[in-house]
């Protein structure tokens, strides 16, 4: 991961004359945007410079050392701001970047394949796996403790407790065959099968509560 950079926030308008602009902070980490921290526009090369920061609501107020005047800062209006990434191997235990998880196998502990990570999002303070390619369609997984058994994305691998899901039973594959249309149409349709929501209220997995680590 040498070079690689993440998204850390996005500037959501300008306030006063001096270059200030309001950032939303896409980051778990709090140190971003210290005085003295270095941040890229995304998809370009020229560093910029943190000299100053202050709470706003949810956000950021953040002047750079490059762009000491609003006509400066206007071109980062709705762009996103990007880090130098650490290396995985550098995180702490426990943490992972978000795109880390993509790709991994998820099964339930009796070694029912139920897909892979397909995509991850935030809900009530945990990440949520969004897990597709197996039999039993979507699925979403709160990366939480009670749900998630064994989380070793790197080693592509997670287990999860397909009661806490309340999956049921596996599919029994239907038998093929031939049938007339007027038995299908006499057969009352099957209500659609409902996927596994996030769980929020669920303390966290130890070690995975933010799931991606610093971003």
């Amino acid at each position: 991961m040498t070079g690689e950079r993440l998204v850390v926030g996005r500037v959501r308008g300008l306030q006063g004359l001096a270059g200030v602009v309001r950032v939303e902070v896409l980051s778990d980490e709090p140190s971003r945007f210290t005085p003295g921290d270095v941040v890229y526009v995304e998809g370009e090369r020229r560093p910029l410079t943190v000299t100053w920061r202050q709470a706003d609501g949810p956000g950021l107020l953040v002047r750079f050392a490059e762009l000491p005047t609003r006509e400066a800062a206007e071109p980062l209006r709705e762009r996103y701001l990007e880090a130098a990434a650490t290396p995985p191997d550098e995180l702490e235990a426990g943490r992972f970047y978000w795109h880390e998880l993509l790709a991994a196998a998820v099964r339930t502990t009796s070694g029912e394949a139920l897909g892979e990570v397909a995509d991850v999002f935030r809900a009530g303070g945990a990440e949520v796996l969004v897990v597709r390619g197996g039999p039993r369609g979507e699925l979403y997984v709160p990366a939480v403790r009670g749900v998630v058994v064994e989380f070793a994305p790197r080693q592509g691998r997670i287990t999860v407790d397909a009661e806490a899901l309340d999956l049921g039973p596996p599919r029994t594959p239907r038998p093929r065959g031939r049938r007339s249309s007027r038995a299908a149409a006499s057969r009352p349709q099957a209500a659609p099968e409902a996927t596994a929501r996030p769980a929020a209220e669920v303390p966290p997995v130890p070690g995975t509560e933010d799931g991606e680590g610093p971003r």
